[in-house]
């Protein structure tokens, strides 16, 4: 029996996406909280943003080194507690406190009982006051670090990602995306100790509480343990990233690889820019999700491979558009050629009004779904805030997206998705993938990637 589509009832419109309730406030010491009240579900996202990012290039690689290891270190023990206590407070309202670091910022995070908000506030304004990285257990963290890294460098994955980086970055810190081994194993607990007190500061740094959290008892609480944390200075943050298209095409060596990873890289605008909704619609309707050009492509109609995508990336620096395939050896440049094909397509036709209201439905829909629970609202929050946003950007995007035009996503493809801007990294056994790519532009071999 087949199926009478006509008895499907059509989608209805999306509906709006309200903007959270914030309360602000900033604490004598310069650190900014956000609390969002969510009450229903007795739980409290914990979101604490502290900007860690390197200042020039020259330092990146030791900097990004010693912030691998930290983020583990820093829950080794306090003046106070040695692991295991800080574990057992954490654990006895609800709390595992995570700590986690990127080229911009050094993340807590925490999911927690109501009422276990004031100790384990406690807790972390312990760590990050008294943390003392014993030098015996930072040489058991760095070498874990290290080998998590070694690993991760054989990944053809990782290594595409990081020569794309360096080749779009150049000088700038964004150019490393992870520490070199080497450096890691040489990190000690003074070293530790020494960027703790000069880079985990509270100026700058924002604090944002999200769920079945009473505004002004949470501000007492924030102020009761965290207003010890000071610090001379400001949380730094990185500097603007330079845009450097680069011409051809970068191919990274790996002999007897049966995959080539096709890596594309450009500027996009950022969160504040008025382009901004429509290049996350053109990048959708390119190769945002499974209904794209892309992907209906080179996957459905050719199958060069399983899962490519694009998308719009944000750091605190600069915005990326990237776009990205595995696809088998034999049909590298093929694939490339017809990702090609089809970011000309986006910057030279306008795209179809059914193509524009799946793209927008499908983009309204993610953003609902991804705030819908405290810990994607939490999540969300910390990024816009550090990023110096307010939580309404949320329902200001959303009334953005509904507004684009066919003609929008055609003048933003043209600017954003056309070839010329982008960057492009291959890695792949460039014995046979060298002269087929060489047919579609000059190519450059290189025999390792940086990180």
């Amino acid at each position: 029996m087949s199926l009478d589509l006509s008895l499907i009832p059509p989608l209805g419109e999306p509906r709006p996406q309200p903007a959270p309730t914030a309360v602000e406030s900033e604490l004598p010491n310069g650190l900014r909280l956000v609390v969002v009240p969510r009450p229903g579900v007795p739980l409290v996202e914990l979101r604490l943003r502290v900007p860690f990012a390197s200042t020039t290039a020259a330092d990146a690689a030791a900097h990004t080194a010693l912030g691998s290891v930290l983020s583990g270190a820093v829950l080794l023990g306090t003046e106070s507690h040695d692991q295991t206590g800080i574990a057992q407070l954490l654990q006895g309202h609800g709390a595992e406190l995570s700590v986690s670091t990127d080229p911009d910022r050094l993340l807590f995070a925490t999911t927690l009982l109501p009422d276990g908000l004031g100790p384990v506030l406690g807790v972390l304004g312990e760590l990050l006051t008294a943390a003392t990285y014993p030098d015996d257990q930072v040489e058991g963290e760095r070498d874990r670090v290290a080998e998590r890294i070694v690993i991760a460098l054989s990944q053809p994955g990782v290594i595409a990602r990081g020569a794309l980086a360096a080749r779009r970055y150049g000088d700038h810190p964004y150019a490393i995306t992870l520490p070199d081994p080497a450096l890691v194993t040489g990190v000690d607990g003074a070293a530790l100790r020494d960027l703790h007190r000069t880079r985990v500061l509270p100026a700058g740094s924002t604090l944002v509480l999200v769920g079945d959290v009473d505004p002004a008892r949470a501000a007492d609480a924030v102020a009761t343990a965290l207003g010890g944390w000071t610090g001379s200075g400001h949380a730094v943050e990185a500097p603007p990233a330079p845009a450097l298209p680069a011409a051809g095409i970068e191919l990274v060596d790996r002999p007897g690889a049966v995959q080539s990873n096709i890596r594309l890289g450009g500027p996009a605008p950022g969160r504040t820019d008025p382009d901004l909704a429509a290049v996350r619609l053109a990048s959708m309707i390119f190769g945002g999700y499974f209904s794209s050009r892309l992907v209906e492509n080179i996957r459905e109609r050719r199958g060069y491979t399983y899962s490519p995508r694009s998308s719009v990336d944000h750091q605190a620096a600069g915005s990326s558009f990237l776009v990205e395939a595995d696809v088998a050896t034999e049909v590298t440049a093929p694939a490339l050629l017809e990702t090609w094909y089809e970011l000309g397509r986006m910057a030279l036709l306008p795209v179809t009004d059914a193509e524009l209201d799946g793209a927008r439905r499908y983009i309204l829909g993610s953003m609902a779904l991804s705030t819908a629970t405290h810990a994607g609202l939490a999540s969300t929050v910390s990024a816009l805030v550090g990023a110096g946003l307010p939580p309404s950007w949320l329902t200001e995007h959303q009334q953005a997206l509904a507004a684009v035009t066919v003609e929008q996503v055609r003048e933003v493809s043209q600017r954003y998705l056309a070839t010329p801007g982008l960057t492009a990294v291959v890695v792949g056994d460039a014995a046979r993938v060298a002269g087929p790519l060489g047919a579609l532009a000059p190519v450059s071999v290189r025999r390792s990637a940086p990180a």
